[in-house]
């Protein structure tokens, strides 16, 4: 089986001064992706995203929700191949070994982690279900200017291939303290955008990602400020506006969230420290 592409043809109609013309257009690619721990063996989660850096998605999941605490946890990485039809990879699936003797408790797995933003779960318990992991408030630094956080849309949009093709997909990017861009990951889910950007930072013996910024395309939700306290970032950044319950949890664990990041403007929600000399 070929492995599914992040990107498929489709011909659309576009109507245009009361006419009508056909074209071949790029849509971005929206499959499942079903995550499976094998030993125990269990699928943890079935996600839609877009085909491409499915291990890093994979690892990336399993960090932010306590599955895994680094890279060392994780044995293997592969993708299921069917013994029924000639050994063919299943690129839809993914096994996730983890080293020998690891305990992980799986309970949290019930309800799937936190894979969509209607999840079912009440912000006090969602924050609790946070504390009871003991994660620790980011520590201060680094402080930054407005010039480097006004910088980062336009690196964002510059980054997403994809995007540019396709204009369906979403986009998470890490940035150094000065605003030089490090990785992109793209993807139809934020939450897997995200996910991907971390699992890469996991599988290079990369994290606490601390110094480092975080710019996600679309809104911040509380699952997006859950995913970065768990890599240790301390500044958070979107183009659109943050949930309150995002608001509640960036000023619980120190982290500095700003919103409505579109050219020169922008708003600080939490953290403002970070940017002393900026609102000086």
């Amino acid at each position: 089986m070929k492995p599914p592409g992040n990107k498929t043809k489709a011909t659309v109609w576009v109507v245009e001064n009361g006419k009508v013309r056909s074209r071949l257009d790029q849509l971005a690619t929206e499959e499942p992706l079903e995550i499976r721990l094998v030993s125990p063996q269990k699928t943890v989660a079935v996600t839609m995203r877009t085909p491409g850096a499915d291990f890093e998605l994979a690892a990336g999941f399993l960090y932010s929700e306590g599955v895994v605490s680094s890279r060392e946890d994780i044995d293997r990485i592969s993708y299921c191949v069917d013994a029924d039809v000639d050994g063919e990879q299943r690129y839809n699936i993914v096994n996730v070994a983890l080293r020998e003797g690891l305990s992980v408790d799986l309970q949290p797995l019930e309800r799937h982690f936190f894979t969509t933003s209607a999840c079912g779960v009440c912000g006090k318990a969602s924050l609790e279900a946070l504390r009871s992991r003991e994660y620790p408030v980011i520590p201060d630094g680094p402080e930054v200017s407005a010039g480097v956080i006004y910088s980062l849309p336009d690196q964002l949009r510059s980054a997403q291939r994809v995007f540019s093709t396709t204009g369906g997909l979403h986009a998470a990017a890490l940035f150094d303290a000065q605003g030089t861009l490090l990785s992109v990951r793209e993807d139809v889910g934020r939450h897997n955008a995200l996910d991907k950007l971390v699992g890469s930072a996991i599988l290079s013996d990369e994290l606490p990602l601390n110094n480092r910024i975080v710019m996600v395309s679309g809104r911040s939700s509380f699952e997006i400020l859950q995913k970065c306290l768990a890599a240790g970032v301390p500044i958070v950044c979107a183009v659109s506006a943050p949930s309150s319950l995002a608001v509640t949890l960036a000023r619980e664990f120190g982290i500095t969230l700003i919103g409505f990041l579109r050219g020169e403007r922008f708003n600080i929600y939490a953290g403002k420290e970070r940017l002393g000399n900026a609102i000086a």
